[in-house]
Order: C-alpha cells, then sequence, then structure tokens
C-alpha cells in the first residue's frame, strides 16, 4: 500500500499486540448509560463525529518483524456497532456485558466495536471494545470528553483527527534532543578549557561542572531507579496468582456519592485516591487464601497506570486529540498484612507519597513499548519479569466533574474496564464522573469467581472510613 493508506505504529502501540495472550486479550472496554439513546442517533454519532478520528478505519497488521496501521479498504460502519434490543434486568445486564468481553473482536477489520441495548432497565446502555493498541484510556477520556458536551443543545466543536505517521516524527525528535543535551555539554566544555583570560572564564568553568555532575547524578538516579525496579520482590504465591482459564466476569457497583470520599480524605489527611486504594487493598486481602502468620510476610502489588505526557519532552508529547498510549505503570505495595483500616490507609499513603517522585512510570513505558522489538522466543519470559511483580492492576479513571451528553442523551454512568497483561486476571475500576464514583471489577474466573462479594469488601471498608470519619466530625 502506499504510504498515506499504510505505515508503522510507535513501539508504545504495537507493544499491546506484542503481549497479548488468547486467554488475556488487551482490550478496552467502556460502559454508559445513556437516557433515550436509540439506534439511529448512534448510527450519526458514529458516521459524524466517532469517524472523524482517521485511525478508527485503520486495522493493526504484522508484516515480517513489524507492526503497521493499514486502512481496511472495504470498511463498513454496520460491522462496528450491533443493536440488541432484549430488555435487560440489572443481573441479566452485568451477564451480558461479561459475555462481551469474552467475544473476540475481529482480526480482519479494525479492532473496535459498539453495542447498544437501547431498551435495557435503567436507561439505554452503550457498550464499547477496543485494542489497547488503538490508545490507552486517558486518549480516549479525551476523546469522549470532546464528542460528548455538558448541554444536550450543544454540538461538539471541535473534534477528529488525521491518522499521520509518528513514528519518523518521534525518532527525529528523539534525535534532536539528543543532539541538543551532547552540543550543550560539548561547547560548555571548550569554552572551560580553553584557558584563554577573560572575566567568564571562571564561571564559565564552574557552569560546565555543574552540568557534568547534574548529568552524572541523573544517570546515577536511572541506574538506581532500573534496579530497585527490577529487584522489587515478586508478589507472594496465592489465590490470586493461578493459570488463567481464559473465561472472564465483569461486575460494577452502584454510584456513590464523591463527597463520602472526600469526607474521609479530609478528616484522616490523605487523599481520596489514598481512600479509594485502601478499599481496594481490603478487598484483596480475604481472596489471598493466606494464613494471618502467611499475611504477616506476604507481599502484594497492584500495578497502577500513571499518565506520562507531561513528563515527555516537548518534542515527544502528543498532540491534542491525537490517539495513543502514553502512560507508564506504578507497582504500589498494598498492606495486606495491616491488622486495621487505618494502618492501611496511612501505609498506602506513604508508598504513593514515595512513587509519585519515582521515575518507574517512564522505565516501565519504556520497557513496554519494547516488547514488540523483542524476538517471539523471548518476549514471554521479558513480559513475565515485568507483570510477576502484581497480582492485580488498579485503574483510576478521572471523569468529568459536570453531567455529559452523547448525541444529546444524558450520560447518567460511565465504567472502564483496562486489560491485565501477562499472568495477571484481576482488574479493579475506579471511575468518578458527576460528583459520584464507581468501582469495577473484571476478573478471571480461576482467578475471581465472586466479583460481586470483591465489590461488598470494598464498600464495606469504605463504612469502616466513613465512621471514623463521622466520630471525629462528632468530636
Amino acid at each position: 500500500m502506499s504510504q498515506p493508506h499504510s505505515h508503522l505504529m510507535q513501539p508504545a502501540d504495537s507493544a499491546w499486540l506484542a503481549l497479548e495472550r488468547p486467554e488475556n486479550p488487551m482490550t478496552i472496554t467502556v460502559m454508559m448509560r445513556a437516557d433515550g439513546l436509540t439506534a439511529p442517533r448512534m448510527r450519526e454519532f458514529l458516521r459524524v463525529y466517532w469517524m472523524a478520528w482517521e485511525r478508527f478505519r485503520y486495522r493493526p497488521v504484522r508484516r515480517t518483524s513489524a507492526w503497521y496501521w493499514e486502512a481496511d479498504p472495504v470498511f463498513d460502519l454496520k460491522h462496528h456497532l450491533d443493536v440488541v434490543l432484549d430488555r435487560f434486568t440489572p443481573e441479566q445486564l452485568q451477564d451480558w456485558v461479561s459475555a462481551r468481553l469474552n467475544q473476540p473482536l475481529t482480526l480482519y477489520r479494525p479492532r473496535w466495536k459498539f453495542w447498544l441495548a437501547p431498551r435495557a432497565e435503567g436507561g439505554a446502555v452503550l457498550l464499547l471494545r477496543m485494542h489497547h493498541c488503538y490508545a490507552d484510556g486517558l486518549s480516549l477520556l479525551g476523546l469522549f470528553s470532546s464528542l460528548c458536551p455538558a448541554s444536550p443543545q450543544q454540538h461538539p466543536a471541535i473534534y477528529g483527527a488525521p491518522e499521520v505517521p509518528e513514528l519518523g516524527r518521534w525518532a527525529e525528535a528523539a534525535r534532536v534532543w539528543l543532539d541538543r543535551l551532547v552540543a550543550g555539554e560539548q561547547a560548555s566544555m571548550s569554552v572551560a578549557g580553553t584557558g584563554e583570560p577573560g572575566a567568564g572564564q571562571g564561571s564559565q568553568y564552574h557552569h560546565a561542572v555543574r552540568l557534568l555532575e547534574k548529568t552524572a547524578q541523573q544517570g546515577l538516579k536511572l541506574v538506581n531507579e532500573v534496579s530497585e525496579f527490577l529487584a522489587e520482590a515478586e508478589d507472594t504465591p496465592s489465590d490470586l496468582k493461578q493459570e488463567l482459564l481464559g473465561r472472564r466476569c465483569c461486575r460494577w457497583s452502584s454510584p456513590l456519592p464523591l463527597e463520602r470520599f472526600r469526607s474521609v480524605a479530609k478528616a484522616t489527611n490523605v487523599t481520596i485516591n489514598d481512600v479509594l486504594l485502601s478499599c481496594v487493598a481490603a478487598a484483596v486481602r480475604t481472596r489471598l487464601g493466606l494464613t494471618e502468620a502467611e499475611l504477616d510476610d506476604a507481599t502484594l502489588h497492584a500495578a497502577v497506570p500513571v499518565d506520562i505526557r507531561t513528563r515527555l519532552p516537548e518534542e515527544l508529547q502528543p498532540e491534542p486529540g491525537m490517539l495513543g498510549n502514553y502512560f507508564g505503570t506504578v507497582f504500589v505495595p498494598l498492606p495486606v498484612d495491616g491488622e486495621s483500616a487505618l494502618e492501611r490507609l496511612f501505609r498506602i499513603k506513604h508508598e504513593t507519597r514515595r512513587l509519585k517522585k519515582s521515575w518507574q512510570p517512564g522505565i516501565a513505558w519504556g520497557l513496554a513499548a519494547s516488547a514488540s522489538l523483542i524476538p517471539e522466543p523471548w518476549r514471554g519470559p521479558v513480559a513475565e519479569v515485568f507483570y510477576r511483580k502484581a497480582s492485580a492492576v488498579v485503574s483510576n479513571v478521572p471523569g468529568t466533574p459536570e453531567p455529559r451528553y452523547i448525541a444529546g442523551c444524558r450520560i447518567t454512568e460511565q465504567m472502564f474496564w483496562v486489560p491485565q497483561a501477562g499472568s495477571i486476571g484481576l482488574g479493579v475500576s475506579i471511575i468518578s464522573y458527576a460528583g459520584q464514583v464507581q468501582f469495577g471489577v473484571v476478573a478471571d474466573e480461576a482467578v475471581l469467581s465472586d466479583p460481586e462479594a470483591f465489590l461488598e469488601d470494598c464498600l464495606s471498608e469504605l463504612d469502616e472510613y466513613a465512621a471514623f470519619a463521622g466520630d471525629r466530625g462528632a468530636r
């Protein structure tokens, strides 16, 4: 194909194709409740607004040792929207969504698809499944934010993006950035080493020394961060570490007021994210299958995605509206040996503060991006070194603070589920939207047979914190 119709994928995108396993597909799932959303409205929305992103007409294609984006020459939107007229009850809906999670995406078409259930009890349900190579969760959030305005009378103002080859721009930007660093050091060294008399010679010499010291410190920090990352203890064998069956089940909670989490965070002097992660730690603790004595020595991490867009050099940052994968992963130790809710909360606060200053997200992003460059026989062992350090993936998706409208219909709920790479079989999603919070769980049947009970334990932990916050407020 000609260049406009086919181009190389960026390593950070093709990594998700390289890491995919039959029993653990690398797909993102988005679910929305939208009052009054009908099939004609949805078809028009997709035709006018969704397809303004040209990438959605492309499919990933493997050639020799590289992945390419290739335009689908017979693209037809009808293949990417199914309308289901069943009157799903809440229980039936959760089973139906779980079944869609286990339904493979068609390989010979662009790997995304919508399902619409307009007659479901409680409001129309819109479900999207998309391969992770197209975009990360934050890219999709930005996409939906631009397509879903804050008023039903308002139309999306700015939307869409062309699909252009980005690999060359990235390579050139990285080269220029490195050349600039090298040129700056060489210039400083040549000025400082001339021996020419002058008023500025001493300051130039000291500037060069400081530059070299800073470079050395950064190099040492990088080596130290990589060493700590690779030397991080693996998780203790537990019931969450099982051979995956490839059958997944998902559940989600009813919306909770964000104010409940905010009041707990204020009373305990932590962040809302600390409270959320501590609720997950409490639910995980009871599912490890370990005795109290074993829990005292247990190690367990949650892989938490972190946006790295602002940490990249300016030349490498994506343009607004561009799709792609720009996040790293931090491995947050969960205090499963903690005997009380408050102890778990404060220990999580300490760990998250430590990791905020870490280079770990960038290191993890670079290691993941290299997956597609590793020969096939070595890819599995390398991925295992990376992902066996965690037993669960915990994603925190910040939605808009105000309600949004899709195709003129009010979105009342939204939920995201992200994939769990390697042998991880448990994913927990925390979604904030329009002043409310929801927990979602997706798990392989070998790891967690009852996701509903897991959600109940998360909410029970929140009740303990809320009781403590109420006692503090009463005083």
